[in-house]
């Protein structure tokens, strides 16, 4: 089985000044053959070249199981699509960034109709490598230990592209290597080719979120024979995901913002405990690990000092 999941990352709480989303593709494998791929959607207030590191969580939007044994960009249009519309609507400029199993012209096209920028890996061919084959040679001399990056952009069109569009290759030379080290991306942002390689690379922190849930949650833990009850089981899993990130952005105090929903799990959900009843009160008696009377009170105190809903 395979999961598509759209995830939007809150940063802190959402301001009206945070005009810009970027999306985040990634597919990969997973243990027991299950293929995940990610859609990470971030809602930094800040330009396309840098991220605020300060602004770290994100909220699953969105899951959708289908069978393993198609293609990991399929059922994109379904996931992707309807929360660009959703985030321009709101006002905000969409840009996107995926792997190369999202090198498709259909995405490529979806995503000019609607004027979103985007940087997405495609894989190497000879043509491409054509293109850069001054940058192919290693350097004269004695190799230094740091990697020697070069980067070049140019137009390309592929077969199946109706028009040209802007590549951005990146060459490394690594020392004890033969060989170089080439990536091409494909892009329509106006950035310099480092700063488009830059951005394409924050790719990585979707594939965190994803490892968060998968670890935290058991997200790709689909052990049922029925593939409904495997779908309705992941559906839950994202509920407690999102649950366990509000508690986290809402509740916990400054000092273990940082921790990890496993981290969470471990040290203050699974605590022991014991009730004890009088005859006209409880007392709920807390084992002082990490979970401390200081550290319950500051939460209590927070989730009292949270708005009601309205209505």
């Amino acid at each position: 089985m395979a999961i598509s999941c759209l995830a939007l990352p809150v940063f802190g709480r959402p301001t009206r000044r945070a005009r810009f989303s970027s999306a985040s593709v990634d597919s990969g494998v997973s243990e027991k053959s299950i293929r995940l791929s990610g859609i990470g959607l971030a809602l930094p207030a800040a330009c396309l070249a840098r991220t605020d590191d300060a602004n770290r969580f994100d909220d699953c939007l969105a899951a959708k199981l289908r069978p393993g044994n198609v293609h990991s960009a399929e059922g994109w249009e379904e996931l992707l699509l309807p929360e660009v519309e959703r985030q321009q609507q709101m006002g905000k400029e969409v840009a996107f960034r995926g792997d190369a199993a999202f090198a498709r012209p259909e995405v490529y096209e979806a995503l000019e109709e609607r004027g979103v920028k985007y940087a997405i890996r495609i894989p190497a061919n000879d043509s491409l490598e054509r293109d850069i084959v001054e940058l192919l040679p290693r350097p004269v001399g004695r190799p230094s230990h740091k990697p020697l990056v070069e980067y070049k952009g140019f137009l390309y069109q592929a077969a199946s592209w109706k028009t040209a569009r802007r590549v951005v290759a990146k060459v490394e030379h690594h020392a004890g290597e033969l060989f170089p080290r080439v990536g091409f991306i494909a892009t329509n942002l106006t950035l310099p080719s480092r700063a488009v390689v830059r951005f394409y690379n924050k790719r990585g922190t979707s594939e965190q979120w994803i490892k968060e849930g998968k670890q935290a949650v058991k997200m790709t833990r689909l052990s049922c024979h029925r593939f409904r009850s495997n779908e309705v089981r992941l559906w839950l899993t994202v509920i407690a995901y999102n649950l366990g990130n509000l508690w986290r952005r809402l509740v916990l105090p400054r000092r273990i913002g940082n921790w990890s929903l496993t981290s969470l799990q471990q040290r203050l959900v699974k605590t022991g405990s014991r009730l004890v009843k009088h005859a006209r009160y409880y007392w709920l008696l807390l084992a002082e690990s990490h979970l401390t009377r200081r550290l319950f009170g500051a939460m209590v105190r927070r989730i009292e000092l949270l708005p009601l809903p309205a209505g």
